[in-house]
């Protein structure tokens, strides 16, 4: 006596939901609206081809060759003495060349032609930047963990909320806060990173109007999940209504109100400003949003003047400051002594 099993159709049904899941999935990285994340999507699709050129006939051969030369099959060639074929190695050795001078050939024309500091050239495949065109200035500050966008030109400034007109090449300047992440719109182009004390910069056009998603692609603490933000592409007439909309809601960004924002908080809601202090990007990267701090770039160029003797000898009154300069921190704030430091330091 033996018992038979029933096969249990419980795996198969899962894979049967898994790909019925999977296919409405929006694949947002390979069918982008913006033009650089385009390209960036042919160039994977472009290399995943060549690759395949030499994948697809390995794996079919090792298939042939197992079933033909398997040991029911007689008929095969039984041929012991052979160890050279000319010809087989030049299709086993030249084809992967090739492909890989190729590859390598696409990658280093699109890594300078897709470099995020590179001005645009075009809008998209058809239609060229105009010489006249000026890039819209957008700069990015990564906080903890919420995404704080200005708008010099335009003098606002938002939480958790990016628009820009289609068809309008962008500048991105991007900093952080705290700790380093990542600016990545899967729809507009790829991820960079936003470093404290850096800027970096990002270039990108979007080309279709939309909603889209943005987010931060670097583990950055507790709230990096929820490190999300609205990137809306609108019309021009659109985003010149926004900006109207915008001044109206009133509240500024000042930089006492931007180190109260700077306080880590999560899920933190979407929030405009109708007015912006000017150089508070400036101070940002620079690490002096506090008042009297002296600024980075500032101390660095008073470094390098010390360092190398540039500026001449330092006048009496500096020496003098230098000498009393432990009698003043005690009878007054740092902030004010660091400010006298910088103004008693003159090229």
């Amino acid at each position: 006596m033996f018992s038979i099993k029933k096969r249990s159709t419980l795996p198969g049904l899962l894979a049967l939901l898994g790909m019925f899941v999977l296919s409405g999935c929006n694949t947002v990285v390979m069918n982008p609206s913006g033009d650089i994340a385009r390209q960036q999507a042919d160039l994977i699709l472009v290399s995943t081809g060549l690759m395949l050129l030499i994948i697809v006939p390995v794996i079919v051969l090792t298939c042939v060759f197992a079933w033909k030369y398997r040991q029911a099959n007689t008929q095969a060639e039984y041929d012991p003495e052979w160890d050279h074929s000319t010809k087989l190695e030049l299709v086993i050795w030249g084809a992967p060349l090739l492909i890989i001078i190729v590859l390598g050939l696409i990658t280093w024309v699109s890594t300078h032609k897709l470099d995020p500091y590179r001005p645009l050239d075009r809008i998209d495949e058809s239609t060229p930047v105009a010489a006249n065109v000026k890039h819209m200035e957008i700069q990015v500050v990564a906080m903890d963990w919420k995404w704080l966008f200005i708008y010099p030109e335009q003098g606002v400034a938002t939480v958790n909320e990016l628009v820009t007109p289609i068809n309008t090449p962008v500048r991105f300047k991007i900093t952080a806060s705290s700790v380093m992440n990542s600016f990545f719109i899967p729809a507009l182009a790829g991820q960079i990173y936003a470093m404290p004390g850096m800027e970096t910069t990002l270039h990108a056009v979007m080309n279709e109007v939309g909603e889209y998603e943005g987010f931060s692609a670097n583990y950055s603490g507790a709230g990096f999940s929820h490190m999300r933000f609205k990137y809306r592409g609108v019309s021009e007439s659109d985003f010149a209504e926004w900006v109207k909309t915008t001044k109206a809601n009133g509240g500024e960004m000042s930089r006492q109100g931007y180190i109260k924002l700077e306080s880590p908080s999560i899920k933190e809601p979407a929030k405009r400003f109708a007015k912006v202090d000017p150089n508070l990007f400036h101070a940002v990267v620079n690490r002096c949003v506090q008042e009297g701090t002296v600024c980075m770039d500032k101390q660095m160029a008073m470094d390098a003047r010390r360092n190398t003797g540039l500026g001449g000898v330092m006048s009496e009154d500096s020496i003098s400051f230098l000498i009393d300069q432990a009698a003043c921190r005690v009878a007054r704030p740092d902030e004010l002594v660091q400010a006298k430091l910088e103004a008693s330091v003159q090229p």
